[in-house]
């Protein structure tokens, strides 16, 4: 299909890999996503975080202190505690489905004038709810047109 008024948009596709150190955390990667932004020369489009695993997510989140990060988690593990729930049966990490469903996998923000598209407060965050983990991979997929 050929759309003669849009310009042509580039994808850039990268993965951050991290290495996750306690069971309920949140990890600031804003820095990583506004690297991959910035090198993929893409002035205007949509930059998309998205964890992959099913006992991980991604948020946008207060990034002036911990609190609101300590917060998140102490509120998740009321909501939702550990070593209640059916699948724990299994593996143990029924409450991190649940908190990682509830979250959810992924983020979309703007890419406005090559930055992410952030507020002054907003971080963007891998909240880690099954750890610790040797490797968590996060795609950041930055799609729209070169200034």
């Amino acid at each position: 299909m050929y759309f003669p008024c849009l310009k042509s948009i580039i994808v850039m596709q990268r993965t951050i890999i991290i290495s996750t150190a306690s069971r309920n955390c949140l990890y600031d990667i804003t820095a990583e996503v506004k690297r991959i932004v910035k090198e993929s020369g893409i002035r205007e489009g949509i930059v998309s975080v998205y964890a992959r695993g099913s006992t991980a997510a991604v948020m946008i989140q207060e990034n002036w202190d911990n609190s609101v990060q300590t917060d998140v988690v102490n509120l998740l593990a009321k909501l939702i505690p550990h070593g209640v729930w059916e699948h724990d049966r299994q593996d143990n990490n029924g409450d991190s489905h649940l908190k990682a469903g509830l979250v959810g996998p992924s983020e979309t923000i703007p890419v406005i004038n090559g930055e992410p598209g952030l507020s002054t407060w907003q971080n963007i965050f891998l909240c880690e709810f099954d750890g610790p983990r040797s490797r968590r991979e996060v795609v950041v997929t930055v799609l729209g047109e070169k200034g």
